[in-house]
């Protein structure tokens, strides 16, 4: 049986992650103000089919599409809303499941480092993907299950504030949110990403 773990219908892309999306993933480039669902499923190897059958049916395009032993996770994006939501639609109908069935998010870890140390600035900017962490910027970092709801923390966070997008993983064992900026303004991000997680429904893991 086909296990849908993270699902989230994000309705407006903001600038820093369509950037990161487009050039950290293999598939077509998304970008800012389209619509976008990222989903995580097990296993892995399913979302093969999963997103055969978007592809058949919805007006979409896939920007990332991620295959792991244990986990598949697929984002896929459109101008239109309403065509992001029936791929949305194709993916339940396929798996024979409803928006509850997906797994509720769960925040394993948030944390704040103000004042960031500059060495702590260079170690995170080694394996970062998008923005530059600078000395003395505030850093916040969130782990989330399923990783598949992180971009979707990201992206709410991004239009909370002013912040940098520094990294996203969007799949794996967990998912992880790293973002920069003045304390201000990344506590109000915080409250973004923790929230839109908490506020998405689903089974309890």
């Amino acid at each position: 049986m086909v296990e849908l773990r993270a699902f989230a219908f994000i309705d407006q892309l903001q600038k820093q992650l369509a950037g990161y999306v487009g050039s950290t993933a293999r598939g077509y480039y998304p970008i800012a103000g389209q619509a976008a669902i990222f989903m995580e499923v097990a296993p892995g190897i399913e979302i093969n089919s999963i997103t055969d059958a978007i592809m058949k049916k919805a007006n979409v395009l896939p920007g990332a599409m991620v295959v792991e032993r244990t986990y598949g996770m697929l984002e896929v994006h459109a101008d239109s809303p309403a065509d992001v939501r029936e791929a949305g639609e194709v993916a339940m109908d396929y798996l024979g499941v409803k928006e509850k069935d997906r797994l509720k998010p769960k925040i394993l870890a948030a944390e704040t480092i103000e004042r960031i140390d500059p060495f702590m600035s260079q170690i995170v900017n080694r394996f970062r993907a998008a923005s530059m962490m600078l000395v003395d910027e505030t850093l916040y970092i969130l782990e989330c299950l399923p990783a598949g709801y992180a971009g979707y923390a990201a992206n709410e966070a991004e239009k909370a504030a002013d912040v940098k997008l520094i990294h996203a993983t969007v799949f794996g064992a967990s998912g992880k949110v790293y973002l920069a900026g003045s304390t201000s303004e990344i506590q109000a991000a915080k409250a973004a990403a923790e929230e839109c997680l908490l506020a998405l429904d689903g089974k309890d893991h």
